[in-house]
């Protein structure tokens, strides 16, 4: 689904910032993933590089989204195309309501996917059912976009979107971050039952604490803009009882865990 090609990257305002180092990254569909890496690693990066983020320039390598490189395309046409970004900090939208914004970015997508859009009273049947996954009220749809709503809510309402556009590669960005374990256990079993066969999940975390609940396929480490390592589960379980310290900063492992 999505191949990750030797992509380095540098701050588009400043050329001799450079945040990506190689990074050479396989997702396949059915696949849960999860990266971690200590701040300043370029975890949140790569997640906003694959979506398209303007801030951001591909010095080197290809990023190919089911065979075909996505490097020319703008964030609207990825998202046509069905990758998802869920923020690490979800933006207020006032004046703009969730079932606004909602159905026109659901029928927008369908639209360029040559799927059947949704008329407002089949879109509200359609998103009720999404609620259910995330514990939220119907309430929810006819408030603005974030405005108002705890940490915990605004990233739920990141779930629920995820839920209602359904995507075929989501990157969830540090999603778990000050969460408490009822929301983080809310927003888990939402992530859960939205993946399936034919989907990708990415999950950007710090903490092992979001896995105990989501099993991940694999985990990468990244460090100083390259993943230093890759495992399964047993990896992140390491990380949290010894930290960063003993990876070493070159260190390239492939996704299979194979040493390169």
């Amino acid at each position: 689904m999505l191949e990750i090609k030797d992509l380095h990257v540098c701050v588009e305002e400043d050329p001799s910032e450079k945040i990506l180092k190689g990074v050479n990254l396989t997702i396949n569909k059915g696949e849960i993933h999860a990266i971690m890496g200590p701040n300043g690693s370029g975890k949140s990066t790569l997640s906003k590089v694959v979506a398209g983020h303007e801030a951001y320039e591909v010095t080197q390598g290809d990023i190919l989204f089911e065979g075909e490189s996505i490097l020319d395309l703008d964030p609207d046409e990825r998202a046509h195309k069905g990758i998802f970004l869920a923020f690490q900090y979800p933006v207020e939208v006032p004046g703009v309501t969730n079932k606004n914004l909602l159905r026109q970015a659901y029928n927008t997508i369908a639209k360029e996917q040559g799927r059947e859009e949704l008329d407002p009273i089949e879109f509200e049947d359609y998103a009720a059912e999404k609620l259910e996954l995330v514990d939220m009220k119907k309430e929810f749809m006819d408030r603005s976009v974030n405005a108002g709503f705890s940490g915990g809510e605004k990233k739920r309402n990141e779930i629920f979107q995820m839920a209602v556009l359904n995507p075929r590669l989501s990157f969830l960005d540090e999603t778990d971050s000050g969460l408490d374990i009822d929301a983080l256990k809310i927003v888990a079993n939402g992530i859960n039952q939205i993946a399936d066969e034919d989907r990708a999940v990415v999950m950007v975390t710090h903490y092992q604490r979001i896995l105990d609940y989501i099993e991940p396929d694999y985990v990468h480490v990244m460090i100083d803009g390259r993943i230093a390592k890759s495992g399964d589960k047993d990896l992140a379980v390491k990380l949290e009882d010894q930290g960063y310290d003993w990876l070493s900063d070159t260190a390239s492992v492939s996704v299979n865990g194979e040493q390169n």
